[in-house]
């Protein structure tokens, strides 16, 4: 039976020990993102929860951890870009309860193995609250490092799928301010293997549901 693990968006230390645990046990590990304002009638979270059942049906004993940002993640402040830039070891009580979150959100990704990102495209890009956790993971020294060949991403050896619905913006084309920056943002950090689902331009033809379904079935497969 797969071991699912619930995080909120606020900390605890049986959140720590489950994450840990995690991170210490054999097997694969998916992690879930979803993003979508609407907790019904989301096409976003049908496709990520399709898809996290289909690599279960794979899978049987992998351990799922689910993330659901749309509760709201904080946005950077100026006391979190002080705590950032601290060296860890100087780091203050509270500059580490700063960071606290963060560091839960990089060690989900460091313990995943695979990455299922659900993406609703609104006017063009990603919801804020998924730019804030793109925001939050995104850390030098931590998720990626400057190197002198340039950027070097650290999450490395990791398969990422990102589910993708929009209205009328078409997946991958010239406005696609949403898809396109997610693929970079996860190559930034070293996840470069990603997949693209998409249930795109709904709008205009509701079937593109149907066919990013049958696609999470392949996929999976």
């Amino acid at each position: 039976m797969p071991h699912y693990l619930w995080f909120t968006n606020k900390i605890s230390p049986s959140c720590w020990i489950e994450l840990e645990r995690t991170m210490n046990n054999s097997g694969s590990t998916i992690l879930q993102i979803d993003a979508s304002a609407r907790k019904t009638g989301s096409v976003t979270r049908e496709l990520t929860s399709a898809m996290v059942t289909q690599l279960l049906d794979k899978s049987p004993d992998a351990k799922v951890l689910t993330r659901d940002v749309s509760q709201g993640l904080p946005f950077l402040d100026e006391d979190w870009v002080g705590a950032n830039f601290t060296d860890s070891a100087e780091r203050t009580a509270e500059q580490k309860l700063k960071l606290a979150l963060s560091d839960t959100l990089v060690a989900e990704l460091e313990a995943a193995d695979t990455i299922v990102i659900g993406a609703p495209v609104y006017n063009f890009g990603i919801p804020a609250a998924l730019k804030a956790w793109v925001d939050l993971i995104a850390r030098a020294r931590k998720t990626f490092q400057y190197t002198e060949n340039g950027p070097e991403g650290l999450l490395k050896g990791k398969k990422a799928f990102v589910v993708a619905a929009s209205g009328g913006t078409k997946v991958g084309s010239e406005i696609d301010f949403a898809v396109n920056y997610l693929k970079h943002i996860l190559g930034f950090v070293g996840i470069t293997d990603v997949t693209v689902v998409a249930a795109d331009q709904l709008m205009m033809d509701p079937g593109n549901r149907d066919n990013a379904l049958a696609q999470t079935r392949e996929l999976a497969a």
